[in-house]
């Protein structure tokens, strides 16, 4: 367990992986704002940290893995102004705000099921967790980091720096911040304008609020996950997760928050995965560039030339590693979908080898170096290729040009099974999902033939049969019409 190391952004640099309790570890990671449509962008941060989870159970750790709802206090910009995302969407729809986070909560939970993300251990909502939220800001004011103004409560950021470092995660110095910091309208209450809010009174036309000990209100976006994080995980816990675009200024206000509550740092490793891009540009929804993993899944996309399966979806962003950013493409969707075939494809291999006495090739060396790419900071993209030099020798294997024992091929069966399946959640279903489409294809192919041979045309009806064939796809004619069957 000891040689397993993660990329820090607190420090910078790559750690070697100790958790607290030395079998248990301890995993916050930020979920969605459920105002819309689950896209690309949600995808990563699940399936990246889902593969972290997968990995620690095998490492042989109890994981407890949480993952929030956020279904209030967002606000339209990120920061302490305009209206809640998910209010805002109620008022489009004409529905109520909870109904709105229900709808895309199922939406979010149903699209990470098709990309076999598995469940965390606990899943939180923001709006289940006022009355603790309220408490943890009455810690921070006691201990003076925070004042109430009209309702309103804000975090002192600069209180905060002159005992600590505000900017410890972003690197951002806090005279910086000062000097790029700006007022804006219903900002006028602040101390300083770098400071953030807490709980923020609610306006007549807010539709969420919660009574408090400063007046009816709502919590501030930030303030959600530490408080969450430390009910669920303690005080001091292993892991804390999410997307590169939260370090500054979410995860550095959560730093900061849980400091100043508890005096105590609250995450000892925090690790970010980076973005999706399209055309160099961030994908997302305040960009408008964003593609829905429904649209992903159905093709339906104007930037879209097919349909991809979810398999294909995970397959695709495992290629990068976590920290590097994925531009996506149309090519390289397809040649994640024909690289994922054949992966399976030498799987199923795998099955019908016939063992020899001896190997003519060594196969020892794959499970260390897949072992050693993913002990260094989950490098997914360098396990994929030490698998797919594992399929070479299975198909090479196939034409002959190799043997392999009885153990060999079992130990290949295992470094597949382990890797692909168990750690990468890879499913063998792209070729099991594209069965109906190519039955209806099938149909219309040999109803053209069928016309032909009623027109007595012979050569175009022997010419689809023999194409077929060239494809592996066998036809056999019966009295009751024209059967097809598929062999590898």
């Amino acid at each position: 367990m000891q040689d397993f190391k993660i990329y820090n952004t607190l420090s910078g640099s790559k750690e070697f992986f100790k958790p607290i309790n030395d079998s248990f570890v301890t995993m916050y990671v930020c979920g969605p704002t459920v105002y819309g449509e689950p896209h690309l962008g949600h995808a990563r941060p699940a399936i990246t940290f889902d593969v972290l989870f997968r990995y620690l159970k095998h490492l042989g750790y109890k994981v407890r893995y949480v993952r929030n709802i956020t279904d209030v206090g967002h606000l339209l910009n990120d920061a302490d102004d305009g209206g809640d995302k998910i209010g805002e969407k109620a008022k489009v729809l004409q529905l109520e705000p909870m109904e709105v986070a229900h709808f895309y909560t199922t939406k979010y939970h149903d699209s990470m099921s098709k990309l076999n993300v598995d469940n965390p251990s606990i899943e939180p909502i923001a709006s289940g967790h006022i009355i603790e939220q309220i408490e943890m800001i009455k810690k921070i004011i006691k201990n003076g980091f925070a004042y109430e103004v009209n309702g309103s409560v804000y975090f002192d950021v600069l209180k905060y720096d002159d005992h600590n470092n505000y900017g410890i995660l972003s690197r951002r110095k806090i005279e910086d911040l000062i000097n790029n910091s700006r007022e804006l309208e219903g900002q006028s209450d602040k101390k300083n304008p770098v400071d953030f809010a807490l709980w923020k009174k609610a306006s007549s036309e807010h539709i969420m609020r919660w009574p408090s000990p400063w007046g009816d209100g709502f919590p501030g976006w930030h303030l959600e996950c530490s408080t969450m994080s430390c009910k669920y995980l303690g005080e001091e816990f292993d892991i804390h997760g999410g997307g590169m675009d939260l370090i500054f200024p979410h995860h550095e206000a959560e730093i900061a928050q849980c400091y100043a509550a508890n005096k105590k740092q609250a995450a000892k490793y925090w690790m970010h995965n980076n973005m999706i891009t399209i055309a160099g540009q961030k994908m997302g929804k305040s960009l408008g560039n964003f593609i829905t993993l429904d649209e992903f899944f159905s093709g339906t996309h104007e930037k879209l030339e097919q349909a991809y399966h979810p398999m294909v979806i995970r397959f695709f962003l495992l290629q990068a590693h976590y920290r590097s950013t994925v531009d996506f493409s149309n090519d390289a969707l397809k040649a994640a979908e024909k690289g994922l075939i054949r992966l399976f494809s030498a799987i199923q291999t795998l099955q019908e080898l016939s063992p020899k006495d001896k190997s003519s090739i060594d196969i020892s060396v794959f499970s260390s170096k897949c072992k050693e790419a993913m002990n260094d900071d989950l490098n997914t993209p360098i396990v994929l290729s030490h698998l797919f030099d594992a399929v070479k020798i299975i198909n090479s294997t196939k034409e002959g040009k190799h043997d392999l024992t009885i153990e060999d091929i079992e130990k290949l069966k295992q470094l597949f099974h382990k890797y692909a399946l168990t750690i990468f959640g890879l499913c063998n279903t792209v070729e099991e999902n594209n069965i109906s489409d190519l039955d209806g294809l099938m149909s219309l192919i040999l109803d053209i033939r069928h016309q032909s041979k009623e027109k007595k045309d012979w050569e175009t009806a022997d010419k689809i049969r023999d194409r077929l064939s060239d494809l592996n796809i066998k036809i056999k004619d019966t009295k009751d019409g024209a059967n097809w069957d598929y062999k590898k």
